[in-house]
């Protein structure tokens, strides 16, 4: 079903009925981190209880999602309610800067005060005997390893992510001139771009882990590394399933050059992903 019209300016706002599906979401919350924690002990229910409450999470996904974009496509919502979300997704992508950024600050009081502190201390005053407190470093405790170096896989994933970025506005400015096939094919190419990504940061890990002795055992440096490389990961598959979505909805004509805010709260988040991955490369990478 095509969606040609803008969203009414005018009528109440929409209000859904009743729904368990929040109940079903918050159980499968619950066993999926009681599977997780049962796993960890060594209780052989766990690996049941993380597999149920997967499948309740996402029956959730699709049951829910699907009544939205079915409420969507039927045309109920107004300019109400394009506004609400719009101011949602604001506030979502503010909250996953602030996420990062916490991550960021570790790295910067790692680098400018931990190490300086650490590494300045006279020899007859500290129990690190030799240590420097130059960067890159596992600390004076962590393991022997050598650094991942910028202008291999990480400067092709840079590129990955920033051409990932021009196709996608590229589908979108297809969506705008109601040009179909350019729509679906700018999309099929940014979910290519990120998938080909998440495959060449796999290997990365696997290559840091086999021979540069970069593990999470690598002390400050390979905590930060993982952590700020591994949830940036998390993001770009969660972009990409998304992407792919957006791509299935496009293949059954439901955006329009004037109602795809679920297509521009995707890009929205998908050009915030590849922004995160810059800084990360600079300060991760680079220097």
């Amino acid at each position: 079903m095509s969606q040609s019209s803008t969203p009414p300016a005018h009528g109440h706002y929409f209000v859904p009925a009743a729904s368990n599906y929040s109940t079903f979401l918050s159980a499968g919350i619950f066993l999926l981190a009681l599977g997780f924690i049962f796993k960890l002990n060594g209780v052989p229910a766990g690996t049941w209880s993380m597999l149920l409450g997967t499948a309740l999470i996402l029956y959730v996904i699709f049951g829910w999602f699907g009544e939205v974009i079915s409420e969507n496509v039927r045309g109920i919502y107004t300019a109400w309610e394009d506004r609400s979300y719009r101011i949602g997704m604001v506030w979502f992508i503010f909250s996953e800067v602030m996420f990062f950024a916490c991550f960021f600050g570790v790295l910067y009081y790692i680098r400018r005060i931990a190490l300086p502190e650490l590494g300045g201390y006279e020899q007859s005053l500290t129990p690190y005997a030799g240590f420097s407190g130059a960067w890159p470093t596992s600390g004076p405790l962590g393991e022997a390893f050598t650094p991942m170096a910028a202008w291999g896989i990480p400067a092709l994933n840079t590129l990955l992510l920033l051409m990932s970025g021009a196709t996608l506005t590229w589908a979108h400015w297809g969506l705008i001139k109601n040009k179909r096939s350019q729509l679906v094919w700018g999309l099929a190419l940014t979910i290519i771009l990120g998938s080909t990504f998440m495959g060449f940061q796999a290997y990365e890990y696997a290559h840091a882990y086999s021979e540069l002795g970069l593990t999470l055992g690598a002390g400050v440096y390979g905590a930060t590394f993982f952590i700020l490389t591994g949830f940036h990961g998390l993001h770009v598959t969660l972009g990409t399933i998304m992407l792919i979505v957006m791509w299935g909805r496009s293949l059954k004509g439901h955006f329009s050059e004037h109602n795809h805010f679920a297509f521009e709260a995707v890009a929205w988040y998908w050009h915030f992903v590849d922004v995160v991955w810059l800084i990360v490369f600079v300060f991760i990478y680079w220097v």
